[in-house]
């Protein structure tokens, strides 16, 4: 179905993408608060923990890499039926978890479902705002990628903590979610005009269009830095919470996880305001003050500390994402617009992956503190090194 630019449906379909989108990027990171019980259990180490979650950042690489740009030729609700499809087998992989390697292969799971999530999502949100609408669209979108990637921790934390079967009933309620979801998204227009069957699928790499190319480079090395931030808290948060600072209620590592996309969707907010030219830089620079909050956390074992490093280090990822994002979703034309904004989170999840398995190696050697030391200096360079080139080389900024 092709869908009428100018009718009401349209106006009514961003925001329940946007629900679609949040639902089903808070099942990526509902296992978050749970890995210490997963240890527990099976016995594995803090280093295994950063594999499983890097095996889920490998799953969205490769299908960003294979498949980025296939609902710009498919459509974008085949796309997102699938990636819900996904998601439901991940969650039944946890409720029927029997050791490690249905741990890992849930995880490869929702990695391919929020590697489809991430571009045909995205791009659903946006195509589907009505005239005037672009702004709220673009909010829409990714306040419903970090709000739902920050809701996972905190539902799944709460159920685990105060609920029967804390390694079950996450993922029975996301279930829920998921049919819901895909009940919705089963009704929404189609913004795809003459969808066709995909080409053979191959690896599409970074080719972007060259409308996009002056302001990929800034607007995704800066969602590097961010999205490390993230990777750190989603991975490892917990257990820092647990064995550094002696805080073991699931519900408040939860919260914890919480509190840095909270932070990241109040930075999205201001992006708009800001404008993309100073959000950029900006961004880094707030990031790099949270990223010190976190590493003085550490050194001083204070709680209230991590807590206002999460939120300050969120907004600066927040600001950053979303200028990025917004530059390049409005400079990529429409017939490749999946695949460029897939090709952006591709650098993105980049950073959400590689940086923790190193902090998982490191935790080996250093312990967790040292390890969390290591890493808060290291993202440090990097994202002042990214401030400074972005106030160098900054995208142009909104009409």
């Amino acid at each position: 179905m092709i869908i009428d630019r100018t009718g009401g449906t349209r106006r009514l379909g961003y925001p329940a993408a946007a629900g679609v989108f949040a639902v089903g990027m808070a099942g990526t990171t509902l296992p978050t608060p749970l890995y210490g019980l997963y240890r527990a259990q099976l016995g594995f180490s803090e280093l295994m923990v950063t594999v499983v979650f890097a095996v889920y950042a490998l799953g969205v690489i490769t299908v960003l890499l294979l498949a980025g740009n296939v609902s710009d030729e498919v459509g974008r609700r085949p796309v997102l039926l699938c990636a819900l499809g996904l998601s439901a087998a991940s969650a039944l992989c946890f409720v029927f978890e029997g050791g490690l390697p249905m741990l890992l292969l849930g995880r490869v799971l929702s990695g391919f479902a929020a590697g489809l999530f991430s571009g045909a999502a995205t791009a659903a949100v946006l195509e589907l705002a009505g005239p005037g609408q672009e702004a709220h669209a673009g909010f829409a979108a990714t306040a419903a990628n970090m709000g739902g990637l920050g809701c996972g921790p905190l539902l799944s934390g709460l159920l685990a903590q105060y609920a029967p079967w804390p390694l079950v009933l996450p993922f029975l309620v996301h279930l829920l979610l998921v049919a819901g979801a895909a009940g919705v998204t089963w009704f929404l227009p189609e913004t795809v005009g003459h969808p066709h069957r995909p080409r053979k699928l191959r690896p599409q790499g970074l080719r972007l269009p060259p409308e996009v190319r002056g302001v990929f480079t800034p607007s995704a090395v800066a969602a590097f830095a961010g999205f490390s931030l993230l990777g750190l808290f989603t991975a490892v948060a917990p257990s820092f919470v647990g064995e550094t600072l002696g805080v073991h209620n699931l519900a408040v590592a939860g919260l914890i996880v919480f509190t840095v996309f909270l932070g990241s969707t109040a930075g999205q907010s201001l992006t708009e305001r800001i404008g993309v030219r100073r959000a950029l830089p900006g961004g880094c620079l707030v990031l790099v003050v949270g990223l010190l909050l976190v590493a003085t956390s550490l050194a001083v074992t204070s709680l209230p500390l991590l807590v206002i490093g999460a939120v300050c280090g969120g907004v600066g990822q927040g600001l950053a994402f979303r200028a990025g994002l917004t530059a390049v979703g409005r400079a990529a034309p429409p017939e490749h617009r999946g695949g460029t904004i897939s090709a952006f989170f591709l650098v993105a999840y980049l950073g959400i992956s590689l940086p923790v398995v190193g902090v998982g190696a490191l935790t080996l050697v250093l312990g967790l503190r040292g390890a969390g030391l290591a890493f808060s200096g290291c993202v440090i360079v990097l994202a002042v090194a990214v401030g400074l080139y972005v106030l160098l080389h900054p995208p142009a900024d909104e009409d």
